[in-house]
């Protein structure tokens, strides 16, 4: 299923998008609720941008943006992307917690002056971030896929280069990628149970194929979405996470956004 931007999310993306980007978001499909409009967490001057996804504010407050990984090729830059957004700008910190984490940095979304559109979206929408798939509330979650969707449409940023999404077919080439934030697509050829953990199987090596492994405590989450894990088998899905290495490469799901059903069988 395609979602879109609605008309407030699509005016705050007018200042920051070519015009080809923005006619690619326009054929996203219907409009959606605009999210990201979590309680506010506090707000001030950017004094530094730190990296790809996080900055310092004029308080000393560091700042990561909640909800997306650096894309691969904007990760070794020096955060130019994020810095032409907000460098020296006023900006509005929303969240659902403002707890730091282990680095002491604040996750929150972040909205430019008066936006309605969080900067997270626009750098998604720029090919220069992937969405993580970790934000449970439904419309922001929304927001950012689409977000996401419009900048590969447009091939915008790393959608411009092949290798940016993966074939889950050509494990080595995932496996290349060990330690990194990555997206997946493929069928999924067998879902089967061992221990405590479901194996959604692209291949049938398991010491040499792509699978993605989901904990028994991830389940009563899939139900709660009304996601039978076994309709999986046989149809084609998007995932998304880091790269690990366990005979062949996997991706833990630790989050039910993170796997997306695709069209067709």
């Amino acid at each position: 299923m395609q979602v879109g931007l609605n008309d407030k999310v699509w005016r705050g993306f007018r200042s920051v998008l070519p015009c080809s980007l923005m006619l690619a978001m326009a054929s996203t499909g219907p409009a959606i609720a605009a999210g990201c409009a979590f309680q506010p967490q506090g707000e001030g001057r950017v004094a530094a941008v730190i990296d790809a996804r996080s900055f310092r504010l004029e308080d000393g407050r560091e700042i990561r943006l909640a909800g997306i990984e650096p894309a691969a090729a904007e990760t070794a830059k020096d955060g130019s992307a994020l810095a032409a957004l907000v460098g020296g700008r006023e900006v509005t910190l929303r969240g659902e917690d403002d707890a730091p984490d282990r680095y002491g940095r604040q996750p929150a979304f972040v909205f430019v002056d008066a936006s309605e559109t969080p900067v997270q979206a626009q750098l998604l929408a720029l090919g220069v971030a992937l969405a993580t798939g970790t934000v449970a509330d439904k419309d922001c979650a929304a927001v950012l896929m689409a977000a996401e969707a419009a900048g590969r449409t447009a091939r915008q940023g790393v959608w411009n280069e092949p290798s940016a999404l993966k074939n889950a077919e050509s494990p080595g080439d995932i496996l290349a990628g060990i330690g990194r934030f990555t997206v997946v697509e493929g069928r999924v050829l067998s879902v089967r149970q061992a221990g405590a953990t479901t194996y959604l199987n692209f291949g049938r090596n398991w010491t040499r194929d792509f699978a993605v492994t989901i904990s028994r405590r991830m389940l009563p989450a899939f139900a709660a979405a009304g996601i039978v894990i076994k309709s999986f088998e046989n149809r084609r899905i998007r995932v998304r996470g880091f790269i690990e290495a366990r005979g062949g490469p996997r991706i833990e799901v630790l989050h039910v956004g993170q796997v997306e059903l695709l069209g067709g069988t």
